[in-house]
C-alpha cells in the first residue's frame, strides 16, 4: 500500500519507536525525509541517520537520541501542514514552538529549514511540522 503523506509517516514512526523504547527505526527514504532528519540531527533531536541502499527502495535508518535521566530528546511531534490543509506563513508569521524550546520545520523556496533560519533569511513558506 503506497504512503500518501511521508512526513506524517515519519512522525508517527518516531513516536511509536519511542513508546516501544527502540533505539533506531527504518522507513522508506525520500529527499524531504532526509532533509527533515538532517535538521533534527543538527538541532540535537536524533543521534544520527543514514541511508541504507536497497534495490527496490532506499531505507532511511534513524538512530534516536536518549538522555540518561530524562529519556528521549524528542518530547513531542506535531504535523501542521498536511495534504488536505496546507499551512503557509509569511516571514513575520513564523511560529515559535514552546517558547523557543522546540523548532518549526518549514519548506521554503530555498529548501527545508528551521523557523529560526527562515526568520534570519526573511522568507516564509509551508510549515511542515513542529518538534519539541
Amino acid at each position: 500500500m503506497p504512503i500518501n503523506d511521508h512526513i506524517s509517516n515519519l512522525l508517527a514512526r518516531v513516536r511509536n519507536a519511542q513508546m516501544a523504547r527502540f533505539d533506531q527505526l527504518d522507513l522508506p527514504s525520500t529527499r524531504i525525509l532526509e532533509s527533515i532528519t538532517s535538521i533534527l540531527k543538527d538541532e540535537g533531536f536524533v543521534k544520527s541517520f543514514r541511508v541504507v541502499p536497497d534495490p527496490k527502495q532506499p531505507v532511511l535508518r534513524i538512530y534516536l537520541r536518549k538522555e540518561p535521566e530524562t529519556g528521549y530528546a524528542i518530547r513531542g511531534l506535531k504535523r501542521v501542514s498536511r495534504p488536505g490543509r496546507r499551512v503557509y506563513v509569511g516571514k513575520d508569521e513564523i511560529p515559535t514552538v514552546k517558547n523557543g524550546f522546540g523548532i518549526a520545520i518549514l519548506s521554503t523556496s530555498q529548501g527545508v529549514m528551521t523557523g529560526e533560519k527562515a526568520k534570519k533569511l526573511a522568507i516564509g513558506g509551508e510549515v511542515l511540522c513542529q518538534v519539541w
